[in-house]
């Protein structure tokens, strides 16, 4: 390496500002896809910026460009270890986490996505950390490297404490981002869940919540801790080892009892705290935080921190007494201490502990007794409200009381309007609940209390001031907790808290959980009528997913429940049929006519009396089925099928058969008419509450369909804010779908950026996108999406204008996502692919007949037709075809539907009669839609634009037009 190699970043050597970002990137071991993806560049930009950059600083890799960094800046690199000052015992000082070594205070981990450094979600606590030098050390030396550190002991022995303090010493030393989180009211199935919620993820239709999560934490070194792991070990594992697989500079941390078992786990063990130095010293600080003026002799307090084997938890329960009872009292306690251990556990991992809350526990009087094991019930704490819940027989200000004096006595923690007790503890008075006989009645008011709850969450959904998302973050665990406690019978309490919870996980953008709680609700139905209703918002959910078999399997159950209503038999048949035609993927192409031609006659037949939305459904569902599955519904019946819906006067019926008559028209060419339509259905669902599933397929629908029409006509300038969830109908940004779908701009709004990225010249970005669209399509299995096989079209032909040789790699990658040997066996890319051909041989000046004739072929889909055959005249006029003006008027007849072919074929005439004048006009219409490449691309026809269409192309990375 020569001497100016060494130079640091920001010393002698010159770079720009975004060759320092790249750095910056590379410094935090960021690979080129990533890097691409966050500055929305290109691979191959990212690729030229580091080639730069390693001849610049005169080294020969990533690795070396990194330590330079690393040298600029020693903060980021410094050692772990030196995590805690002093000897063995001593506050972390400035820590927003210094607390307690022993296991008291936990708090629920805060929603958010990672920041730039940092852990959220830490617990908070009002006490000094106190001891565990030499584990801390461990963990914060083990940290340094990716990959998980578990944190293993029994409970009480301040696990919890020890890995907040670390993880936020170690992030802050090593200026690294992460997230700490709760599993102690997690249940079953709900542990990526839990970890999404704390980053901020939400579910990515029809990614699963999996593949979201590593997204998130794949791009950067991150810290992520999972505390208490030891009730899932198995679901815990596999989400870890999944997320290490695939994000190789994460690092973490869990909590547990028992290893996790996954392949290259390094484990800290925890013992018991050393009675003589770090035992005496947490005793005497909680004893001091009780009674400022207690002394005691250190050999007093050793022999007790001896006799409570060293556990924290103990000695903080035991310092809780000494206002009472001193030393010398807990001290003569020892005979009960012994008679208690090893007889109040069921597990011998909580004997000694049990020993402990058991003497805490002694010391209670009755009504003391009583609210402390009933509040064992509760998972994630209780608020004044749901405490009297659970006793009845006691006024508010009796409870608010007990609550109090359980505070005082260590066995509850209070943070802000809530209790809680602590895991241990709270095992410890379930077991008092059971022993009492009490727990059946216990669990009968817990669902009470959550059914009410529930409930009233629900209620505040349409209020705009409202908190209940937060409020819900507080009792879902308690939530979820009192259904799975229940049984897949009729009850009317249960049925009503499942479909509370389906509602309001539905609305915090839990889609997978939300089905799951509509089926549960189904099952507790007390008739088949609303377990029909049931299934029928589980089916809507579904189309949320992108999952139209599970749509139809769901709505299909629902007919067969509702066997004794007629209409609401018709009404799910009907939904069924509509669903097959409108929503068809993969393998639901092939489904016999017969079969969906059968369900629309039993739905004809089943219902029994002119109810109007049923009228409208059935009228909505003859008209898809009278259709084409591939091109469409019927034109005829689709008008019916509207004037039918108006009738009815349901908003969300009348969207839906307003879909049906836009894609009718726009398959028969008539894309301003189906545009017409579109922006129809965007007045109508701009008003429908999005927490509903009844409204909210419909909703997310509307605005695709209204980007993808006004695509289709060429209208860019209007698609860009319908892309971005900022309709023009709307009055801000919080009224638009995405805040529906947080997620779907990530991967089903991708293929419409991607295509309008493309068209408007923004060529970075249509990229970076495409390669995520496609690394993500990949990572959720490769479901059948065949639409989204027209974005990468578009990808491949703007591979194609800048000469990278990746233009065959993306036309193949069109045809694996639309499950086709060829574009012409593809009628949803047929189009669209002729038209990226024609377009790159424009620019190659490619002189083929071939493709011409391809761009006015007999496409099975006519939404890129406009496109296909204005760049196909085109081609004709370049290629000097002596017939080109015979393809110019072919053109002409559906050019009129398409704002970007009419400026097209401007440019085709303009260069075949030489005529500048029509060159201007024709740049000029392509920067009225905000087409920018195809503005430069004009220019350089115009001797006094030619030099600024030039600058245009550089910018864009793409060559000047001729012979590639």
């Amino acid at each position: 390496m020569g001497d100016h190699g060494r130079m640091v970043p920001d010393g002698q050597v010159e770079i720009s500002a975004r060759e320092a970002e790249v750095l910056a990137a590379i410094a935090a071991h960021r690979s080129n896809a990533q890097i691409a993806h966050a500055f929305h560049i290109s691979i191959r930009t990212v690729e030229s910026h580091v080639s730069s950059l390693l001849r610049k600083y005169g080294v020969t890799d990533r690795r070396q460009l990194a330590d330079l960094v690393a040298e600029s800046r020693p903060g980021t690199a410094a050692a772990a270890s030196s995590w805690i000052p002093g000897a063995a015992g001593g506050a972390l000082a400035g820590s927003p986490s210094a607390g307690a070594g022993g296991g008291a205070g936990r708090g629920g981990a805060a929603s958010g996505a990672l920041g730039d450094a940092g852990v959220r979600g830490l617990p908070g606590s009002r006490t000094t950390f106190v001891g565990r030098a030499v584990e801390g050390a461990a963990v914060a030396e083990a940290l340094r490297e990716p990959g998980l550190v578990t944190l293993l002991g029994p409970g009480g022995m301040g696990k919890t404490r020890l890995a907040a303090v670390v993880a936020a010493a170690v992030a802050e030393e090593a200026s690294m981002p992460g997230v700490f989180v709760d599993l102690v009211p997690v249940r079953a199935v709900l542990v990526a869940r839990t970890v999404a919620t704390a980053l901020g993820v939400t579910e990515r239709p029809p990614q699963t919540l999996a593949q979201a999560l590593t997204e998130q934490l794949s791009s950067t070194r991150a810290l992520l801790v999972l505390d208490n792991c030891e009730h899932l070990v198995a679901e815990t594992a596999e989400l870890v080892e999944l997320l290490l697989d695939a994000c190789p500079d994460l690092s973490v941390l869990a909590t547990s009892r028992e290893r996790l078992a996954v392949p290259g786990e390094r484990v800290v063990q925890l013992e018991p705290l050393p009675a003589a130095s770090d035992g005496v010293q947490l005793f005497q600080d909680r004893a001091r935080a009780v009674d400022s003026n207690f002394t005691a002799d250190p050999t007093g307090i050793a022999r007790l921190c001896e006799r409570l084997d060293g556990m924290p938890l103990a000695i903080e329960l035991a310092a809780a007494r000494t206002a009472s009872l001193g030393i010398d009292g807990l001290l003569a306690l020892d005979n009960q201490l012994r008679l208690l251990s090893g007889s109040r556990a069921a597990t011998s991992r909580h004997r000694s502990l049990s020993a402990v809350i058991g003497w805490s526990h002694d010391l209670l009087d009755d009504e003391e007794r009583l609210l402390f094991r009933r509040l064992g019930i509760y998972l994630g704490g209780v608020d004044l409200d749901a405490a009297c819940a659970t006793s009845p027989e006691y006024s508010r200000g009796e409870v608010a009381d007990l609550i109090g004096r359980l505070t005082d006595k260590s066995l509850l923690v209070r943070r802000g309007a809530r209790w809680r007790q602590l895991e241990t503890v709270r095992a410890f008075a379930l077991e008092q609940l059971e022993t009492a006989g009490e727990t059946a009645t216990a669990r009968e008011r817990h669902l009470h209390w959550a059914a009410t709850t529930a409930a009233q969450l629900e209620s505040q959904l349409d209020k705009a001031s409202s908190d209940w998302r937060v409020l819900f973050g507080e009792v879902v665990d308690d939530l979820r907790a009192a259904l799975a406690a229940t049984v897949a019978q009729p009850d009317p309490t249960a049925h009503r808290l499942a479909r509370s919870l389906g509602h309001l996980a539905f609305a915090s953008q839990g889609f997978v959980e939300a089905v799951g709680h509509y089926q549960a609700a189904a099952d507790r139905a007390e008739d088949g009528v609303s377990a029909a209703r049931d299934l029928r918002s589980a089916a809507d959910v579904s189309l949320i997913l992108s999952d139209s078999p599970a749509t139809i399997r769901f709505l299909l159950e629902a007919a067969e429940r509702a066997v004794v209503d007629g209409n609401v038999r018709a009404t799910m048949l009907a939904s069924a049929v509509i669903t097959l035609n409108r929503y068809p993927a993969g393998a639901m192409y092939d489904t016999p006519r017969t079969e969906s031609a059968q369900l629309l006659t039993e739905a004809l037949n089943e219902a029994t009396n002119d109810d109007p939305q049923v009228t409208a459904l059935l009228a909505t569902a003859r008209a898809w089925e009278h259709g084409e599955r591939r091109i469409g519904a019927d034109t005829t019946l689709a008008h019916a099928a509207v004037d039918a819906a108006r009738r009815s006067g349901d908003p969300v019926l009348i969207a839906g058969a307003l879909d049906a008559l836009c894609v009718a028209a726009g398959n028969a060419g008539r894309l301003r008419e189906a545009r017409k339509y579109a922006l129809e259905r965007l007045e109508l669902v701009a008003p429908l509450p999005r927490h509903e599933p009844y409204a909210a397929a419909e909703i997310v629908d509307a605005y695709h369909v209204a980007a993808t029409t006004a695509v289709a006509t060429g209208n860019l300038p209007a698609a860009l804010p319908e892309y971005q969830n900022l309709p023009p109908l709307v009055s801000n940004a919080g009224d638009a779908a995405g805040d529906l779908l947080a997620g779907d701009r990530s991967y089903l709004w991708l293929p419409r950026v991607i295509r309008l990225n493309g068209l408007t010249g923004r060529f970075d970005e249509c990229i970076a996108d495409a390669d995520t669209l496609w690394a993500r399509w990949e990572r959720a299995g490769s479901p059948p999406q065949e639409w989204m096989s027209s974005a990468l079209a578009v990808a491949a032909m703007v591979h194609g204008l800048r000469r990278d040789g990746s233009f065959e790699v993306w036309q193949r990658r069109a045809l694996e996502l639309a499950r086709a040997g060829s574009d012409a066996a593809a009628p949803v890319l047929s189009a669209v692919a002729a038209f990226a051909d024609a377009r790159v041989a424009v620019h190659d000046n490619t002189r083929s007949r071939v493709l011409v004739e391809q761009a006015f072929a007999e496409f099975g889909e006519l939404w890129w037709a406009p496109y296909a055959h204005a760049a196909g005249a085109e081609l004709a006029v370049v290629a000097e075809l002596p017939d080109a003006e015979k393809w110019l008027e072919a053109a002409a007849t559906t050019a009129g539907e398409n704002d970007w072919a009419e400026a097209c074929l401007l440019r085709a005439r303009g260069t075949l009669s030489g005529d500048l004048a029509v060159l201007r006009q024709a740049a000029e219409r392509f920067a009225e839609i905000g087409a920018r490449f195809e503005q430069a691309c004009t220019w350089l026809l115009t001797p006094d634009r030619a030099d600024d269409g030039l600058a245009v192309l550089a910018e864009l990375q793409v060559s000047p037009p001729g012979n590639g």
